[in-house]
């Protein structure tokens, strides 16, 4: 069982939580409902968890096809519910930009199993009624 805990950083809405490896994560609310910029937003939290799960599974899959990366990016830009409390992610649009010796195939397969097998996070946004799509830059292309 995962375990992480939170601790109030000030007088308002700021956080850090600390996981079992002692790593922290700065929160904080946005500034129009008293938040200073200390740290992310919690559905932020959620977009950052989405491209860092998903790529770890996209460079371990093309490590695995013996796929040289030289550089990686990835971008993600996401639409929430309107007019609804809570507003959960509705879109969220991956741009992943790899370059290196790379197969356009291998990447765009790589990030296929990611997003519709492997990436937990994927998986749980999606349960909750989100859209994931990804448009893939290979080598500027």
């Amino acid at each position: 069982m995962a375990t992480v805990e939170l601790i109030r950083a000030n007088e308002h809405y700021a956080f850090d939580t600390k996981d079992e490896n002692g790593i922290i994560t700065k929160i904080d609310s946005k500034p129009e409902l008293g938040g200073e910029n200390y740290g992310a937003r919690p559905m932020q939290l959620l977009l950052n968890a989405l491209i860092g799960c998903s790529s770890i599974d996209v460079l371990s899959i093309l490590k695995k096809k013996r796929q040289n990366v030289t550089n990686y990016k990835v971008v993600a830009n996401g639409e929430r519910e309107k007019d609804k409390e809570p507003a959960l992610w509705k879109e969220i649009f991956l741009t992943f930009i790899i370059d290196g010796e790379v197969m356009e195939d291998a990447a765009r397969r790589a990030i296929d199993l990611s997003l519709d097998k492997y990436c937990s996070v994927a998986a749980t946004l999606k349960a909750a009624g989100a859209v994931i799509k990804y448009e893939l830059v290979l080598n500027g292309k």
